[in-house]
């Protein structure tokens, strides 16, 4: 839960290559996670504010859950995904349509039951009106509210946008103010706030990951021995 008045947290979580990535770029309004039909290719969280509702909030693209992959590897993604959920406010649950119900769907619906969150099912690649019935299926998950979409095609996203909305967390009222840059000129004081941005770059396997990690003191970046293990710009407040 968001203890601060820094925006709520959502996360986007399901099995991989549901459709995770494409829906993040359409609620954050750009191309910030690679899409690619290849499962596993999220593996960091990653993050954006998205400011398409009337609230903004903080969305989390998570690696997709599954007992698959190199075994230290997915173990480590399924804990970065696991840590994203105990910290957000409301989960998107994405599964995909085309493909059907699957024994994983069920057992992350198992996972995220337990978690006491808002969860939102999300039936992805409903691309138009012929595959709706496709829906139906996944009824026996249990959730509510449900909605089908197609992140691809912006088809039905204004509708979880304000579903979102209606479940976010009431702002809490607080004291804390992030950091502020004054400035007197003709105009009189003008305040703004001035976050600074620092990039780490370096080639493959020289510990970008585990500098990022020491610096938020938290597991945001996965960190192999597998060169190219971190594929998308990983964006964190800190």
């Amino acid at each position: 839960m968001n203890e601060t008045n820094t925006p709520p947290n959502v996360a986007i979580v399901g099995r991989p290559n549901v459709g995770k990535s494409a829906l993040f770029n359409r609620l954050v309004g750009r191309k910030i996670a690679i899409v690619h039909d290849q499962p596993g290719i999220t593996r960091d969280r990653i993050s954006a504010i998205c400011i398409r509702g009337d609230r903004p909030f903080t969305l989390w693209d998570t690696g997709g859950i599954s007992g698959v992959g190199e075994r230290e590897l997915s173990a480590q993604v399924r804990r970065a995904a696991e840590e994203a959920l105990l910290q957000s406010d409301v989960l998107l649950f994405v599964v995909d349509a085309k493909e059907g119900l699957s024994p994983m769907d069920e057992e992350l619906a198992r996972t995220l039951r337990k978690a006491q969150k808002a969860v939102v099912l999300v039936v992805n690649k409903i691309d138009n009106e012929k595959h709706e019935p496709l829906a139906a299926e996944f009824s026996s998950l249990g959730f509510e509210p449900t909605f089908a979409i197609s992140a691809e095609h912006d088809r039905g996203i204004s509708d979880l946008v304000d579903a979102i909305s209606r479940l976010l967390p009431t702002p809490p009222k607080t004291g804390h103010q992030p950091p502020v840059r004054r400035s007197l000129g003709e105009g009189g004081l003008t305040i703004s706030y001035q976050p600074i941005s620092i990039a780490i770059v370096g080639r493959p396997n020289v510990g970008k990951s585990s500098l990022i990690n020491a610096v938020v003191r938290g597991e945001h970046a996965i960190v192999s021995e597998l060169p190219g293990t971190t594929r998308d710009a990983i964006d964190i407040s800190v």
